[in-house]
């Protein structure tokens, strides 16, 4: 029988496909899936790597981080709070005029030096923050055999120049006699330590949480692209499940307002030691760093004369905080909230010679050397006003979340010891079942 014949006879009419196609089209999606299988293999190694790095940040220091978390998500709003549970020191009544009734600044930092004990000198003083309020005065006053001051406070009336009242802020002798809001500051900055000794536990753990963070992440990314299903927790879950995304997507959602509370958390608990690791890439000057310059028989000028100079350098914004000179080369420390443009606020701050009036310095959150514009935002970020009021309730709730995230860590993690202790695997009606 003929070839042609032989292809009639088998009732194959279409073309007869080459033996040597097959081979070549299915060689290449076998050999992709063999590359694509190998390395997924490989970022899974690594992710069980980093697994473990994070499971044992979490557990060494997760409760203590949990507690500065919580304590710090209350301290967003210590002003509001102390106001609150302590109206009748803070509270004024404003005539209609409002803050144009205010007596000369000079006048209320003199009637709150006289209620102060001898050798107090003078601290941070806060402005109101509506007209309604006193002025807040905080003095340091140095404990006999102790490294940190007993902090005082005077509440000035605005409008009459009359001290509503004074209390102890804090005193290394007595932390639990404190204000509830001083005791909180104090757990939050060093777990009831002493700055001395606590702070640079706080600050280290700050560090350490920050790279917990990190590795979370890098054990959140889906490898496979389901991005869905990493940033949503599953419907009708197990409790196992639940719990599982629950620390997932929590633990996502929190990462960009956490790393930058934690980062300028380090900031404020190390000071001159991180100002020296930026100045590496970048010029820092710290405020302090300006000292006024001494005229002999002159008189320094009136704290209402050194914020004139700053407004003719920039009055924009709503003053929130000042320091006023102990020595003779102390300078005036004008800070103020200024609108950077659309939902952002920074701080800005005037260093002010107390003799002739020169602004030293002005650090601002736009302009300058780029290591001392990073500075600039470390408050605004920390306390989240470089948001407004959004930002300060983000920063609440990643303090919230730090607990949370805790207790979610621990719970995945005893599921797992559970797990491995039954067998590798659990069956339901003949059905593997995974943990979680």
């Amino acid at each position: 029988m003929s070839k042609s014949a032989r292809s009639q006879g088998s009732g194959n009419t279409g073309p007869r496909r080459k033996p040597a196609e097959s081979p070549t089209v299915l060689a290449r999606p076998a050999t992709d899936r063999s590359s694509y299988q190998h390395r997924l293999a490989r970022l899974k190694a690594r992710r069980r790597l980093w697994l473990k790095v994070h499971l044992w940040l979490g557990l060494t220091i997760g409760l203590v981080f949990a507690l500065i978390g919580l304590t710090g998500s209350i301290l967003v709003f210590w002003q509001e709070i102390d106001t609150w549970l302590n109206p009748e020191l803070h509270q004024v009544a404003a005539p209609p005029e409002g803050r144009a009734a205010y007596r000369p600044l000079n006048e209320l930092v003199q009637a709150a030096d006289t209620v102060m004990p001898s050798g107090a000198r003078r601290s941070t003083m806060y402005y109101p923050r509506h007209e309604g309020l006193a002025f807040w005065f905080f003095y340091e006053l140095p404990v006999a055999g102790e490294k940190d001051p007993q902090s005082l406070n005077a509440f000035v009336d605005p409008y009459s120049g009359e001290v509503k009242g004074t209390r102890e802020w804090a005193s290394p002798e007595r932390i639990f006699e404190r204000p509830l809001v001083s005791f909180l500051f104090e757990l939050h900055y060093d777990l009831l330590l002493g700055w001395e000794r606590g702070g640079w536990i706080v600050g280290v753990i700050g560090i350490l949480a920050f790279l917990s963070t990190l590795t979370g992440l890098i054990v959140w990314w889906p490898l496979t692209g389901k991005w869905k299903q990493a940033f949503t927790l599953k419907r009708r879950a197990s409790v196992e499940r639940f719990n599982h995304d629950l620390h997932k997507t929590l633990g996502v959602y929190s990462t960009l307002v956490l790393l930058a509370v934690l980062i300028s958390g380090v900031y404020f608990n190390f000071g001159d030691r991180f100002r020296w690791l930026l100045s590496c890439f970048s010029v820092t000057t710290p405020v302090k760093a300006f000292k006024s310059a001494p005229v002999p028989s002159a008189a320094p000028i009136s704290l209402d004369e050194a914020l004139v100079r700053a407004d003719e350098r920039n009055a924009e914004g709503q003053l929130y905080w000042f320091t006023v000179p102990n020595t003779p080369d102390d300078t005036y420390v004008l800070t103020r909230h200024v609108d950077i443009g659309g939902v952002f606020t920074g701080r800005r701050q005037f260093v002010v010679d107390q003799y002739s009036g020169e602004i030293l310095h002005v650090a601002d959150p736009l302009s300058g050397s780029g290591g001392n514009v990073f500075i600039q935002w470390q408050w605004p970020l920390h306390s989240g006003y470089a948001l407004g009021m959004p930002g300060r309730i983000l920063v609440l709730l990643s303090g919230i979340a730090c607990p949370v995230l805790f207790v979610t860590g621990v719970i995945r993690w005893l599921q797992k010891r559970r797990a491995r202790a039954t067998g590798p695997h659990r069956r339901n009606n003949g059905r593997r079942v995974s943990p979680g």
